[in-house]
């Protein structure tokens, strides 16, 4: 309760990321480096949003686990390229940049659309 009380605190976190990242895997964590706006125009279920050029001074309030799994994305890759640099060189070992937002969230469409037929 006291991450989550912080990552409020620190405005990386809202009521509706929270519900949605329960559905979410727990052991991944979903970072959109894109501006504010972009965030909430549209971003995957769970994810956090922290701007690329933060991330090295708000990463703390995420996690300190240097070997946790943290999934980065913006909206072409550049940005998350950027903030994953950032994040190895403070010495996070399992850092990876998914890519664009738009071909993750075809992805995860695609795997809804494919759930639901083989129901």
């Amino acid at each position: 309760m006291t991450r989550l009380k912080t990552l409020l605190a620190a405005g990386l976190f809202s009521v509706t990321a929270f519900a949605s990242s329960i559905a979410a895997a727990a052991d991944t964590i979903w970072i959109d480096v894109r501006s504010a706006e972009e965030f909430n125009a549209g971003h995957l279920p769970g994810a956090l949003n922290i701007v690329h050029t933060e991330i090295g001074g708000k990463i703390a309030a995420v996690t300190q686990d240097k070997n946790a799994e943290i999934q980065l994305y913006c909206r072409s890759g550049r940005r998350s390229g950027l903030a994953e640099a950032e994040l190895k060189k403070l010495g996070f070992t399992n850092v990876h940049n998914a890519g664009g937002y738009e071909a993750l969230k075809a992805a995860q469409d695609a795997s809804a659309v494919n759930k639901e037929t083989k129901k």
